[in-house]
């Protein structure tokens, strides 16, 4: 075993070797250098990225040390990305790392180009004015960008890029598509090559299930006419024939472990998987009119949507089966038709994706078939993610408006979309007074005022008029004084870390909207406004 697959064992085994080799060739940016900075940073130092740079001039104070835990008192005085770094690169001797002593700020005015260097933004503790203006940045790069931050007991975390496609979603649950509903010839043939009155008990006993099910069917479509049991009796008569096969030992049924699991997964067949709301979607997208810029996902999808229109709405076979209960002879026999059916679909997929190719003027065999393989194997899975500019969160919209009308009235996230609008408000208190609200402990009482008027005019802004955030929330956000408390920054570091590997992988979902993470409730809401 190499030393990294033994390093990152754990890990390999969620998003195996090629995500891994995704990790280790990445390189990451990131704005800021306090505590939710370095609790994300630490979390992808760990996993095994290539690089990171983080971008920062502000010096290390007393009030680093306690709520920092990458930093001790030998730092006091210097420059805290300086800090960081040497810290964090402790932590893996397989990744480098780099700062830049420069404020976000005036990098961004500066040198935006800088960014074009990096597979991904983290931006922390960022304002609403400086978020807005790195995205236009980023998405004129086409680089992802991550917005996080933690102030006070609250956390928040943003995503923000044109699009984001996603091959791997690995949902969690699952159902296997065995075409038992429509069988190929060759899986007919070899059923019906079955004969369960002639076999021995021990082969009977053996017999997969999926042959089972698919004997049951044909004889009662042969019964029935050609269509599958539909009512809660003719579903119940089906399993009561599948029973019926058992074989007898004095009158007595005896009882096999097979037509058990047949009679368990009849639903496989009396309701087949059909393909996603979010297939569909991506079948039915603009995008899979190809030009010359296509992306090789949409590529891929062109020529899925070729399959499944050629096909009468039949996706390609998966080539995998689920364990049964089965002779080893069975299993295997089974098993091979099912990977020989898929191999036949994939390479229709690529001769598709051959031709599109060269339609469009592009190298027919610029996608390999391996990728064509990993596309059709997921293709039920696949998923498309979106995302509005910051700037347009911003604006006024209906469709938005109402969805943050209907988070604040539904008890289980009216607090956390308060909370949303609470962290925009502040952003406004500070550009408005130049200073976050709870600065300063002698003008609390004032500042809540102020506060609570600020809340009042961002909520008309946002279209929900004057939304009832609680006094209770306004004079703990003015408590907060904008803090960055460690047990917060850790959760949003851990949060922000998943997302990013996430993007680096195109391995599971992102999330597609704004996160607010509620630590006086224990609570996570993700807000799509």
């Amino acid at each position: 075993m190499k030393a990294s697959a033994k390093k990152y064992d754990r890990q390999l085994r969620i998003w195996g070797a090629h995500g891994q080799t995704a990790l280790e060739t990445a390189r990451v940016c990131v704005l800021g250098s306090a505590c939710t900075a370095t609790e994300t940073l630490k979390n992808l130092v760990l996993g095994g990225i290539a690089s990171f740079t983080v971008v920062d001039d502000a010096k290390v104070h007393a009030s680093d040390l306690g709520n920092n835990f990458l930093l001790d008192s030998s730092a006091l005085g210097k420059n805290r990305a300086a800090a960081v770094t040497d810290f964090l690169l402790e932590l893996n001797e397989n990744v480098a790392g780099s700062y830049v002593e420069e404020s976000p700020a005036h990098l961004l005015a500066s040198n935006p180009r800088f960014f074009a260097d990096f597979q991904l933004i983290l931006a922390t503790q960022m304002t609403e004015g400086a978020q807005v203006d790195l995205d236009q940045i980023c998405r004129e790069l086409q680089k992802p960008l991550i917005c996080i931050r933690s102030y006070g007991l609250v956390g928040y975390l943003r995503a923000s890029l044109r699009e984001h496609t996603v091959i791997e979603s690995k949902p969690e649950n699952t159902l296997e598509d065995l075409r038992l509903h429509k069988p190929w010839p060759k899986l007919k043939e070899y059923a019906a090559s079955i004969d369960l009155q002639s076999i021995d008990d021990i082969t009977h006993k053996h017999v997969p299930y999926g042959i089972l099910l698919l004997k049951a069917v044909e004889l009662w479509q042969n019964e029935h006419g050609s269509t599958l049991p539909a009512t809660a009796n003719d579903k119940a008569a089906f399993r009561a024939m599948l029973k019926s096969w058992q074989r007898l030992v004095d009158g007595v049924p005896v009882e096999a472990e097979n037509f058990g699991e047949a009679i368990s997964n009849a639903h496989k067949l009396f309701c087949p998987p059909s393909i996603s709301p979010e297939l569909n979607q991506i079948l039915e997208d603009e995008r899979t009119n190809l030009t010359p810029d296509s992306t090789e996902f949409w590529v891929l999808a062109a020529a899925l949507k070729q399959f499944f229109t050629e096909n009468n709405g039949q996706l390609p076979v998966e080539g995998s089966i689920p364990d049964m209960t089965s002779t080893t002879d069975m299993y295997l026999q089974l098993q091979r038709l099912y990977r020989d059916q898929a191999d036949a679909d994939i390479t229709t997929v690529e001769t598709h994706v051959q031709a599109l190719l060269k339609s469009i003027g592009r190298n027919p065999a610029s996608i390999p078939r391996t990728s064509v393989a990993a596309f059709v194997k997921n293709a039920r899975n696949l998923r498309v993610v979106r995302y509005r500019t910051l700037k347009e969160e911003l604006q006024l919209d209906t469709v938005r408006s109402d969805a943050l009308r209907q988070a604040l009235a539904a008890e289980d996230t009216q607090a956390n979309a308060s909370l949303y609008l609470l962290l925009r408000a502040v952003d406004r208190f500070h550009s408005t007074y130049n200073r976050f609200p709870g600065t300063f402990d002698g003008e609390l009482e004032e500042d809540v005022a102020l506060l609570k008027a600020t809340v009042a005019s961002v909520s008309a802004d946002s279209g929900v008029g004057t939304a009832a955030v609680s006094d209770d929330l306004i004079e703990e956000i003015v408590r907060f004084g904008a803090s960055e408390l460690h047990v917060v920054a850790a959760i949003m570091g851990g949060i922000a870390a998943q997302e990013t590997i996430k993007f680096i992988t195109r391995q599971f979902v992102p999330v597609g909207g704004t996160l607010i993470y509620n630590a006086m409730a224990s609570t996570t809401s993700v807000l799509r406004v």
